[in-house]
Parts: structure tokens; sequence; C-alpha cells
């Protein structure tokens, strides 16, 4: 077995996303049970490598992809974990399968090698038996015009991969799981060692983190969770229904990454203050701001994710004004006394629970995005009182989204100043706090806690 680069006798790291493809199943043949899920698996996977879509939009239950939707309640978990699975370790799947391949596949054939990823994701990191992964691959390469004639090629890679299984890992266990601009980036940002932490903490289980109205220790003690330097209540690990658990109905509690918990606490007292929260939905941010005594008005301009965000507020007897409008046409003569806006972004601090994105963004959607964020801030500052405070933040761990943009919005307005957070107050998440006091989490902080979301945050006053 030839495990090494032909020119340096290590593991290459280079890798190569998939392009393009489909699979066409010949209405003749008869269903086989797991085939379809497969199939999906493979038509979305191709969607999200080649094609930069993103992964939540095509797994929605009633609007997502007809693959996807027309399978059972079990398929659509197994297509789920599958597509999440194959995406988190693409770079170690793409490289092995490169070994095992005598030579490339021929150009083109995308299908084929989307439905290598799929069988080998779930052998390699799935708990599902080895034969009933090669046994579907290989029925669904018979099933597809494009892929018939490899078929065995199919069953010979995927044996093999069920034979030496344990090498294989061994000889990928080193490489990153990230395209290579982003790792670079992270490098040139953080230095070599917290960027390769980063990468290995997106492989990490996801934990469930729980916002709660009050009392955070009892509820932690009541749940079977621990509470975090955020207040957050983490349950890890966490298998079952999150509504069928205490305090659900009765609205106690929602669920909310710790670090996405962040930005709202940095107001400190909003009692009797007129607050809005730009880009509200889901609501998590809302309700804090509404738990925090503030009058809130909460904007969106998405119809469907305000209602969501309705639905939620009214589960936890909460009431907010709401409005459905573009952010940059908000106008507001009276002014707010605080507003946070926590602007869309690369989403580039979530890939432990989206490993997607770091497949359908690249350096100019970050790019792109930061820019809207900035027009976003500026129009923000325009509706804010003398006296009034702004939290700026995102899920993006570039400073493009965070630190440079604001640099830049400063410059422009001498009346703005950041009013520092102080690590006195975040015991534990100190280091998550840079020298002029903006908050910056990283996937690879809390480690030893279950890790969290990466996050940036600003407090700015306007004297």
């Amino acid at each position: 077995m030839v495990l090494n680069d032909k020119s340096t006798g290590k593991p290459n790291s280079k890798r190569h996303g998939p392009r393009s493809g489909s699979e066409r199943q010949r209405p003749e043949l008869e269903a086989k049970p797991g085939l379809d899920a497969r199939m999906a698996a493979s038509r979305i996977l191709a969607a999200v490598i080649d094609r930069k879509t993103s992964l939540d939009g095509m797994l929605d239950a009633e609007h997502g992809n007809p693959a996807f939707t027309a399978l059972n309640d079990a398929d659509r978990s197994l297509v789920r974990a599958i597509l999440q699975t194959a995406l988190r370790h693409l770079p170690r799947i793409e490289l092995i399968l490169k070994e095992l391949l005598d030579s490339p596949l021929p150009e083109g054939a995308r299908a084929l090698h989307h439905l290598l990823i799929v069988a080998a994701a779930q052998m390699l990191y799935l708990d599902i038996p080895d034969h009933s992964a090669v046994d579907l691959a290989v029925e669904q390469a018979n099933r597809d015009p494009r892929n018939r004639r490899f078929a065995k090629l199919v069953n010979a890679i995927l044996r093999r991969i069920g034979r030496e299984k344990q090498a294989l890992l061994e000889y990928v266990s080193d490489v990153p799981c990230m395209p290579d601009w982003f790792l670079d980036r992270l490098i040139d940002i953080y230095g070599e060692d917290h960027a390769l932490a980063i990468a290995a903490a997106q492989l990490e289980p996801v934990t469930i983190d729980l916002t709660v109205k009050s009392d955070p220790e009892t509820w932690a003690k009541t749940l079977g969770g621990r509470v975090l330097p955020t207040g957050t209540v983490r349950l890890d690990p966490f298998k079952g229904t999150i509504t069928a658990l205490e305090g659900f109905e009765a609205g106690e509690w929602w669920v909310q990454d710790t670090a996405a918990s962040i930005p709202a606490q940095l107001f400190g007292s909003l009692d009797g203050k007129r607050v809005a929260d730009l880009c509200a939905a889901p609501g998590g941010k809302t309700a804090q701001l509404v738990l925090a005594g503030a009058t809130v008005t909460a904007i969106e301009q998405s119809q469907s994710r305000l209602r969501r965000l309705a639905a939620n507020l009214e589960r936890l007897k909460f009431q907010a004004e709401t409005r459905c409008i573009n952010l940059l046409e908000i106008e507001d003569e009276e002014g707010f006394d605080a507003i946070l806006l926590d602007a869309p972004c690369s989403s580039t601090g979530t890939t432990r629970r989206h490993p997607d994105v770091l497949w359908t963004k690249d350096s100019a959607d970050i790019a792109k995005l930061a820019t809207l964020q900035e027009r976003l801030l500026r129009h923000a500052i325009t509706l804010l009182k003398k006296g009034g405070r702004i939290v700026f933040s995102n899920c993006s761990i570039d400073p493009i989204e965070g630190e440079m943009l604001i640099d830049k919005v400063l410059a422009d307005h001498p009346d703005l100043r950041i009013v520092p957070v102080e690590p006195a107050n975040w015991r534990g998440l100190e280091e998550a706090i840079t020298p002029r006091g903006e908050f910056r989490t990283t996937p690879a902080m809390l480690a030893d806690k279950g890790g969290l979301d990466g996050f940036y945050a600003c407090v700015i006053a306007k004297t």
C-alpha cells in the first residue's frame, strides 16, 4: 500500500474539492433499503462542494432538496450524519481516496467522486457496517449510467478501506480538516499552534448550550449539565429530544451557544432603556435583552425568520416589538439607547456545527460580507442616541469582519469610542479579550469544557 507523497514521503495536505455531478436511478429497478438515503447524500454533497450551496437550506424538512424531503425521518437523520461527517473530515477522506487509486479518476467523474466520499465517510467515521456501505455504494454505481463501468473499482477501493481502516486513519490523523486557503489565513492571524487547534476543535462533538432565565446552577443540576463562565448551562454529552427536557414548555430556557450569548451581556444594565436588536432572528439575543429589562424592538428583513422569532418569544413568554424591514432602510426619529448589531457574516466561527461553511465560502465572500457589515454598522450609528452604546458582533473568526472593520468606522467617527470589556468580569475567558477590550473567541478556547463557537464582539459608545 502506497501511503506517502511521491516526492516528500509525507502525507500531502494539498486538497482539491469536488466539482459537479448527479445520479439517476433507473425507475424499473426495485428500491433497496438505504439506497435512496445514500443517493440523496451524494447529490447534496455535490451541491455543497461543486455549487457552493448552503447545507442548512437543503436539509430543511419542508423546503429542502427534493431527494432529502422525499425520505422518511430515519433516513433524513442518516443523511444529515453522513453529510456532516463527510464535510467535517473531507480533506482526510479525499487524501485516502487519492492514495488508494492507482490513477486519478477521469476528468468529469464528479458523481463517482462524491459516491466514494459518502461511502468512505460511513466506513471511516460512522458506526455503519462496512458491508452495508460497500454494498449500497456498488449498487448506487451500477444504477448510474455514468458510474456503472466503475462499479468494480468502487467495490475494490471500499473493501480496501475496510481492511486497512486503522492504518489509513493513522496516516491522515495529522491532516488539518480545512481548505488550504483558510488554514493559511488562520496561521497568518493566530499563529500556527492556535490555527491548528482551531482546525482540531471542529472535529470535536458539538455541545448543547442553554441560556436560562435565572438560577443556572439549579438548572444545571436539574438537567445534568454544568455552568460555564458565561452563565450558560452546557449539556454534554446529550442524546435525546430538546423539547422533552424539563423547562422547555414552560419557557425557562432556550438553546444558544455560549459564545453567542456574550454580546447581549456586554451592555450592562438595560432597565428602562429602549434597545434595537438588528438581524434579530431566531431571537436568542432578543430574549436576553428583554430579560435584562429593556424595551426591545426586534428587526429582521425576512418575514419567515421574523415569524420564527415571534414563536420563540411566545414560548418564553417575552414581548418585543417586531419590524420586518431592510436594515439599511430603518429610520427612527426618537433614537435608541442601545443597539445590538449581530451582523450577517461568513460564519467561519461556527464550523463545528456547520462544516459546509468551509467549502461554500472563500476569501472573496469574506471581503464582500465585511463590506455589507460596515454599511450596516454605519447606518446603525445614525439610529443611536448620544450617550448610547452599540454592540457590534458576528460569528466570524477573521479580523476583516471584526477588528479591521471597527478600525475603519472609528477612523471616520471621532464621536465614537470603544468601551473596553473588563477581563475581571469574565473569569475563565480572559484569553478571549483583546488588548483594547474587544471579545474574540475561537473554537479552540474552553477546550477542556467542550469548546465554543468563534465570535467577535465590540462595545462602542457615542459621545
